[in-house]
């Protein structure tokens, strides 16, 4: 078992003192004297106790993993589900001073499902890596522009983002372009692909199922009705399929993909990495519990108060670890791990508890043996970065001033990284 390592950085709890999670004021544990005494659980051990040595054996050790957290966290994806047909819904438009094109595609399936892309890429013929990343508001809060689509479905309430009634209005237009800087994504030649994660599972406990879920109604069958797939899943499912889109849409390199969210989709983007290694780079950014923090610290959100308030993101078999944390046979450091040997990214921000950037940085630290093992450059550090400082080769860490959210900041480290790593 790998024991806790104590953090270092003596300055950590006045960087944080006084600060507030997002709109969470309730009696969340923000104190380090409270954290309780941990172990993790192995990550080179097989499930037989024996080490792992040799590359099938990780291979196996990874399958172990894999299918834990499946059966204990996410849900199984359901085998056998059809891939989207893509086709394009408008011609390339030259947008951000004649840098870039910016098109718009469709993935369909049986059943009425769909997913609407949009695409930005330089305006040349190089193929570019491409950042594929999933948004909260629809494809026109990324950008003003008015020529994209304005999408029609369902989303969570929110007045300051222009929702009414649950439908995005002309109010949504560009919103949340702070989060998706464009300019700079092109600046560095890389491209991006986004669609609404709304388009694959509405974000609500009441409809979740009115996305994608009825083209695997079927396949479901032969998963244990606790294990089967929740919202994460099928986030993380539709990462892939705009993945296997990238290769078919001009101007973009299909193996330098990159798959990357926040908060909750930042979740999703890790299980999406875990799952399809042909994704060549993994970013979570503020992902908290049940992303990359590890979740035995109970320190801000919680395995009991996540599995809760968000019953649809996860499988059933989550919620029976509320409040028993160690008594799960994994923590998030093992996921982190399964992206090995391949680049993981992951981004906190100080003042984010909720989501415990010590968490994080921790599981990253523990993950770190596994490129270790593969003989490649990982995080190579014991201490948190400075504030506003990376560290890391193939596995990089960040953590910068400020709150819950994803930034230009945090955008200038990820493209850093793509352009170390994948150039």
């Amino acid at each position: 078992m790998l024991t806790r390592r104590e953090f270092t950085a003596s300055t950590f709890a006045a960087l944080v003192a006084g600060t507030r999670p997002r709109a969470q004021t309730d009696d969340a544990n923000y104190d380090e004297a409270r954290v309780p005494p941990y172990s993790l659980p192995p990550i080179l051990v097989r499930a037989d106790g024996s080490p792992v040595r040799t590359r099938a054996e990780w291979k196996a050790r990874r399958a172990e993993l894999l299918d834990l957290f499946a059966a204990h966290m996410y849900g199984r994806t359901p085998a056998g589900l059809p891939t989207g047909t893509l086709s394009p819904a408008d011609s390339p438009v030259a947008v951000l001073d004649g840098k870039a094109w910016r098109q718009q595609w469709r993935l369909d399936w049986p059943g009425q499902a769909s997913l609407a892309l949009l695409v930005y890429r330089p305006r040349h013929d190089r193929p570019v890596p491409v950042f594929i990343g999933l948004n909260y508001f629809g494809n026109q809060a990324v950008d003003p522009d008015p020529g994209i689509t304005l999408s029609t479905r369902w989303m969570r309430a929110s007045d300051a983002n222009g929702i009414v009634d649950h439908r995005a209005t002309e109010l949504t237009r560009g919103k949340t372009a702070n989060r998706w800087p464009l300019d700079r994504i092109i600046g560095h030649d890389c491209a991006v692909i986004t669609a609404y994660y709304g388009d694959l599972a509405p974000d609500d406990p009441a409809l979740w199922r009115q996305g994608i879920a009825p083209i695997g109604g079927g396949l479901e069958q032969n998963i244990p009705a606790a294990e089967r797939w929740g919202a994460i899943g099928m986030w993380a499912w539709g990462l892939s399929q705009m993945r296997q889109a990238a290769a078919r849409i001009p101007g973009l390199d299909a193996r330098r993909t990159i798959a990357i969210g926040h908060s909750r989709l930042g979740k999703a983007a890790l299980w999406a990495g875990v799952q399809d290694e042909e994704f060549a780079m993994v970013v979570s950014n503020d992902s908290g519990c049940a992303g990359a923090a590890l979740s035995r610290r109970i320190y801000g959100e919680t395995i009991g108060r996540i599995s809760t308030a968000f019953p649809h993101w996860f499988c059933k078999t989550l919620s029976t670890y509320g409040g028993r944390e160690a008594a799960m046979p994994v923590d998030q450091h093992q996921l982190l791990a399964l992206v090995a040997p391949r680049v993981l990214h992951v981004g906190s921000a100080i003042e984010d508890r909720w989501a415990d950037p010590r968490g994080e940085f921790l599981a990253t630290q523990a993950a770190d043996q596994v490129w270790q093992w593969h003989d490649v450059r990982g995080l190579g550090v014991l201490t948190m970065p400075a504030i506003g400082d990376a560290a890391g080769g193939r596995v990089r860490y960040h953590v910068r001033a400020g709150g819950h959210d994803i930034t230009r900041e945090d955008w200038t480290q990820y493209l850093t990284t793509v352009g170390q790593e994948l150039r």
